[in-house]
């Protein structure tokens, strides 16, 4: 009778801890989501803004550069990502450990972590260069237009390297976005641009074809930093961009400044600094404003790859090319065409698609979550009645 009696009891004890579970996990999925969902959305429009912000300035200072008298590409190629100390504080702050799980993920190896950081370098210093050769000799509507190839470039590239899935949402938002960049071209400031600053058909061409081989090699790098994230690093943490934005940067840098001192470009700097059209001074706050403004949109960029994809950065990067060109007419007196206007409106319309898609993966999950929740209660239910 004794052992009947015991045999019941941790039973009935049982029932009791299971019990007690069912409803801690139901108050974890009611409380939990909410958080996190928040915390996702102002990180990623934390993430967006940085992109948004920093990518029109540092173009608009990258021309007014060139406009002024600057003539050396490996230093205007150089500022776009000499910054990186300024991201070394953040290196320091110890992050919060609200997961034990994380702790057993095992880390990467120095050699395969090096290589990565060095092949991202690479990637970066490439490409910065392409595309300071296409601001160089394309006006910005030119130089806007083929930019806008990237979002392509990237969209097939997500596809067979990160299986990106495409909704009729998704592709709708990358037309309107293409749409959008492809209307700069249009106004009618591209041929007199070219001719007022006596570019040569050759040079045309040149940065015509480097503006597309950076819009290639970028949309690549995107899509390889979205792999690294899944297949080496596996999480995901404020302080990983903030190591990966510094590293990375580092490795161009050094790249980047062998390019300056072996091209012999170094020993024209004190020259073109005396003759810049507005000052030395303006001439060194340009160079300043423009390696924070790329640095700072690499962070940005690297966050958007984190929260969402490869493929929603460069979204948020297209949706910012009409933003230049809006710029230009406030703090250059540009003037502002009906073309611009229509090409902002479809960016924010290319926008607002895709945020809708995300808006609807949102229901879709949180609808599942209640499902599970449903199921939960019902066992709870049947472990009340037995």
């Amino acid at each position: 009778m004794g052992d009947s009696s015991a045999v019941e009891q941790s039973l009935v004890q049982g029932e009791e801890v299971k019990r007690e579970e069912i409803i801690s996990q139901n108050e974890s999925q009611l409380k939990g989501p909410t958080l996190v969902h928040y915390k996702w959305w102002i990180q990623m429009i934390i993430y967006s803004i940085l992109v948004l912000s920093t990518q029109a300035i540092g173009t608009l200072l990258g021309r007014i550069y060139f406009e002024k008298g600057g003539n050396s590409k490996w230093l205007a190629t150089l500022v776009q990502t000499i910054a990186f100390p300024i991201l070394i504080p953040f290196l320091f702050i110890k992050p919060k450990k609200t997961n034990k799980n994380i702790e057993i993920i095992k880390k990467p190896s120095f050699i395969i972590v090096s290589s990565l950081y060095t092949i991202l370098g690479l990637f970066i210093a490439g490409n910065c260069m392409l595309y300071t050769i296409g601001l160089q000799y394309l006006s910005v509507t030119t130089y806007s237009l083929i930019c806008a190839s990237q979002l392509g470039f990237n969209a097939i590239f997500s596809y067979f390297l990160n299986k990106q899935k495409f909704t009729p949402y998704i592709v709708n938002s990358l037309v309107i976005l293409t749409m959008s960049s492809s209307l700069l071209v249009l106004h009618n400031d591209d041929s007199s641009e070219r001719t007022n600053n006596k570019m040569s058909r050759q040079k045309y061409i040149f940065g015509f074809l480097s503006t597309l081989a950076a819009s290639a090699g970028y949309a690549l790098m995107l899509s390889i930093t979205q792999l690294a994230l899944q297949k080496i690093f596996k999480k995901e943490s404020f302080r990983l961009i903030i190591e990966m934005s510094t590293y990375q940067s580092i490795s161009a840098t050094m790249v980047l400044l062998i390019g300056l001192f072996a091209s012999g470009e170094w020993e024209k700097l004190v020259k073109e600094m005396n003759e810049y059209e507005l000052g030395k001074i303006s001439y060194v706050l340009n160079l300043i404003g423009t390696s924070i403004c790329w640095q700072f949109y690499t962070v940005g960029s690297v966050g958007l790859i984190f929260k969402v994809s490869s493929l929603f950065s460069n979204v948020i990067s297209i949706l910012g090319l009409p933003v230049a060109p809006v710029l230009a007419v406030i703090f250059l007196h540009d003037k502002l065409s009906g073309i611009k206007v229509m090409s902002m409106v479809l960016a924010i319309w290319g926008f607002v698609s895709y945020m809708y898609q995300h808006y609807l993966d949102d229901l879709k999950d949180k609808a599942e979550k209640r499902g599970k929740l449903v199921e939960l209660s019902e066992v709870n239910n049947l472990i009340e009645r037995s």
